[in-house]
């Protein structure tokens, strides 16, 4: 029998004897002689709470308690209650700062608190997580993970590190804790370049386009319904110049969206190869060459309007047909319908063009108009046919995003089909920028594919003290600090072909790579200049590995499990219990609470003693 109920009967049977002793010696004197009941009343609970904290010195109250567990603050761990999280022992990391409980030790790393309690068998991380330092040290251990509030800001964003002069390029990311409010681009010259609203998810997507080669920060500013700048991050792009095409040109006609195409082609440096039929034999441009399998190799792009591509002969399709299967891009222009035997060619492509009537009100829109652009900013154009295809791939749309043109694979090369016949007025319009882009874009995607003579380089730059990640790299390369500090990189084997190196860096700003192959900046941001893109990191990081331990994470407070416990610690309780009982005692023996005895035996016997 557990002896919890025969001490439990004993306390109760003494409360109940002691407050019948207190209550019988208060009735039996005269009423007017009588104690206050509030004094009574202070006896009685006292007696009661003597009793109850006396049980608790015998039997203190089990107290949650896992062996071998280590209890590890980090980052904004005073961010995060601590309620239900027991152990052996609390370490606080470098990053916890200094409001950090009395009883917690301080290590310079977790491996240096492994060491130190060797019978460590699992951890409880408190706080932003683990810093890649902390990681493999926490390798092969239990680990749960109770994480601080996500800060509002970026937490993810994708762009391309390299960006050709004149092209267009796409910034994607998500926010997290934002309510409401927009991303915004800007140049360095601080200018909006573009603008989009957030909505519950926080994914959003930004456009833009590159000017002049060279190393061009941008920027991403993440603001809320006021306007007011929540989080930014820095946005480094690597703006090269723009590969120099070889493009043929033929035309059945002079027209003003060949003039313009000419132009835009020329001042983006692509080197051009034009012949205008003006009918009877009759050609402007360049001097007429040979239609052949040698001729057409030389170049990366063959442009024909409709007309050209009806005058070819039945041999210079096969002649053509054979360049694009090893790699030759073709870019038709379509101003009008088709006959039955261009259709039948173009259906053997890939394409239905349908013969319809010019639509002249095409209105370009989406990525193409400005955060600042009314809904009519870019002029109405027409397109001479609708185009299809099963198997394609975009290569142009309207405002409301169907399709205006298409391209599908041919061999080694690309066709595409563009309908518009008057992309001209963008120029006449004021928007040369536009009308660059769209044309831009369908040369760069369509145009024979570059042979890449190095593996490209990939950096995945983190901040200081952060393991930032460099692939593609060749033997002996090096990263410059912003001082001039060279820093070797070793190639880790377990990387296979991708040839990635791990690098730390000591201090934020501009590091710069150098091997045999390669020279090329890149950025080390400071931890504080987006930390909720650093916290999510680290939280994603703890996480994984959390979950690749055999843990979980922790959010709501308390587990699922309840901890294994041991018994409490009397001596607390046996202190209260002495408090309490020596109160008791002297309230027993004061006169508070006592009235006067006016007419009571006690005063009578003191009458009546004689007097000296």
């Amino acid at each position: 029998m557990s002896p919890q109920p025969l001490v439990i009967g004993i306390l109760a049977l003494a409360v109940l004897l002691g407050s019948v002793r207190a209550l019988r010696a208060r009735t039996r004197l005269p009423r007017e002689s009588r104690s206050h009941p509030l004094r009574t009343t202070v006896l009685l609970l006292t007696q009661i709470a003597s009793a109850g904290l006396l049980y608790f010195v015998l039997f203190p109250p089990p107290v949650p308690h896992e062996p071998g567990t280590l209890v590890v603050l980090t980052a904004r761990a005073d961010e995060v209650t601590a309620q239900g999280v027991v152990g052996d022992r609390t370490v606080a990391l470098p990053e916890a700062g200094r409001s950090m409980p009395a009883d917690a030790e301080r290590f310079p790393d977790l491996a240096s608190a492994l060491r130190t309690y060797a019978a460590t068998q699992r951890i409880r991380v408190l706080g932003a997580g683990l810093v890649v330092r902390d990681r493999d040290a926490a390798r092969g251990l239990e680990i749960k993970f109770r994480a601080a509030p996500q800060p509002p800001g970026l937490v993810e964003i994708h762009s391309p590190q390299r960006v050709a002069a004149g092209r267009r390029f796409a910034v994607s990311g998500r926010t997290a804790a934002v309510t409401g409010g927009s991303v915004e681009l800007r140049d360095p010259a601080d200018r909006q370049l573009d603008r989009s609203e957030l909505g519950d998810d926080g994914q959003f997507t930004l456009h833009a386009s590159t000017r002049s080669a060279g190393l061009t920060p941008y920027r991403v500013l993440v603001l809320d319904t006021e306007g007011n700048t929540i989080d930014e991050a820095p946005l480094p792009l690597d703006v090269t110049p723009p590969r120099d095409l070889k493009v043929l040109v033929l035309a059945g006609g002079p027209s003003p969206e060949l003039k313009y195409l000419r132009r835009w082609a020329l001042d983006a440096r692509a080197e051009l190869d034009t012949r205008i039929s003006l009918g009877a034999g009759t050609q402007v441009g360049t001097a007429p060459g040979r239609f052949d399998a040698a001729a057409l190799d030389q170049f990366d792009l063959l442009v024909l309007d409709d007309r050209s591509w009806g005058t070819l002969t039945r041999d210079q399709h096969e002649v053509l047909a054979a360049a694009l299967d090893r790699g030759l891009s073709l870019l038709l222009r379509m101003t009008g319908p088709p006959g039955d035997a261009d259709r039948q060619r173009l259906a053997e492509l890939g394409f239905d063009v349908a013969r319809t009537n010019p639509d002249p009100g095409i209105r370009l829109g989406g990525e193409w108009v400005g955060p600042g652009d009314a809904a009519d900013a870019l002029p109405s154009l027409a397109r001479g046919v609708r185009v299809t295809a099963a198997d394609g791939i975009e290569l142009l749309a309207d405002g409301a995003g169907e399709p205006l043109g298409f391209w599908v694979a041919h061999g080694r090369g690309r066709v595409g089909v563009w309908p518009l016949v008057d992309s001209y007025r963008l120029v006449m319009a004021g928007r040369q920028d536009v009308h660059g882009e769209i044309w831009s874009s369908a040369f760069s995607t369509l145009a024979r594919a570059s042979v890449a003579t190095t593996s490209p380089v990939t950096i995945e730059a983190a901040a200081p003290y952060q393991r930032s990640v460099i692939c593609g790299i060749g033997e002996g390369a090096q990263v410059l600090s912003p001082v001039g500090d060279p820093v070797t990189l070793h190639i880790d084997p377990a990387s296979g072909d991708a040839d990635c190196a791990g690098f730390w860096a000591d201090a934020p700003g501009w590091h710069e790579l150098r091997d045999a192959e390669h020279t090329q900046l890149f950025l080390v941001p400071s931890a504080e200049q987006s930390p909720a893109m650093t916290a999510d990191a680290l939280r994603e990081a703890t996480l994984m590995l959390a979950a690749g331990a055999g843990g979980s994470p922790d959010a709501t407070g308390a587990s699922a499990q309840q901890p294994p416990s041991q018994t409490g610690r009397r001596w607390p309780w046996f202190l209260v219990w002495l408090a309490t009982a020596t109160a008791c005692w002297w309230l027993e023996r004061s006169r508070w609470g006592l009235r006067p005895a006016k007419n009571s035996a006690e005063t009578q016997a003191r009458s009546d003693r004689p007097r000296p």
